[in-house]
């Protein structure tokens, strides 16, 4: 991704501030660095389940709030509301400072097109029951020790001079459920958009990064700053890019 060159949107998700895996320096780099006419936190931006076990908020994940504020002062930033943030829809659509909260938005492109902004968790069937929800809380439980020992498989490979490798990554595309699962959560969302003549959605939730066009709807999740560090643009000209970022760029 080119620094400074002036996007109309940058979408970002799941940045789960208050959670260990948090990934929030780059996160903050990145938010030092991107020019655009509007931000869209697509939810899980706070991690409110993390929070209510065990407080942790290191001084890193202060600074990108700051600059989460800072940057509302000089453009638009549409807050979106998550699973892990949904403290924030038991109350009325608000502002806080300059950030504008809501649960979904309707963001229409430089051609016309409506697309959906949403988290994305009303799509997923785990979270529809009681059941479901504590399977997911289990699930979040696992994937918290699961980045644990990404984190400590990669210092290996770093010591090694061996790149980056995303084992919650790998074991996505192994497991065939969890592919299942992906595909079900998409097609879901298409058929939504294709009853409400939406001609896209925009989101978040799995932590996997895609761009696709599927019987007319166009699909797009902006992934995560735990595993990938990705953000989904929109140039100027309206067209859409997932990008990936580190403090090298």
């Amino acid at each position: 991704m080119q620094k400074n060159t002036g996007h109309r949107s940058v979408f970002i998700s799941d940045t789960h501030l208050g959670s260990k895996h948090c990934q929030a320096e780059e996160l903050l780099d990145f938010l030092k660095q991107i020019k655009t006419k509007k931000l869209y936190l697509v939810g899980d931006i706070v991690d409110g389940w993390r929070l209510q076990k065990k407080w942790y908020w290191p001084n890193s994940h202060n600074r990108v709030i700051k600059e989460l504020i800072k940057l509302s002062k000089e453009i638009e930033v549409i807050y979106i509301t998550g699973n892990h943030d949904e403290f924030l829809r038991t109350i009325d659509p608000i502002n806080i400072g300059e950030v504008k909260v809501v649960n979904n938005v309707i963001h229409v492109g430089v051609d016309g097109k409506r697309y959906l902004v949403v988290h994305g968790d009303m799509f997923d069937y785990l979270m529809k029951t009681k059941f479901g929800r504590w399977v997911m809380h289990i699930g979040d439980f696992a994937y918290d020790r699961l980045i644990g020992l990404n984190t400590f498989v990669n210092r290996i490979r770093n010591f090694f001079g061996k790149p980056y490798w995303s084992l919650a990554k790998y074991l996505k595309h192994r497991a065939k459920k969890a592919s299942n699962f992906i595909g079900e959560f998409e097609i879901e969302m298409i058929n939504y958009c294709k009853k409400r003549k939406f001609d896209g959605i925009i989101c978040g939730h799995i932590h996997t990064p895609a761009i696709r066009e599927v019987d007319g709807v166009t699909y797009m999740n902006d992934g995560d700053w735990c595993e990938n560090c990705s953000a989904l643009i929109e140039t100027q000209k309206g067209k859409f890019e997932i990008v990936y970022w580190s403090k090298t760029n």
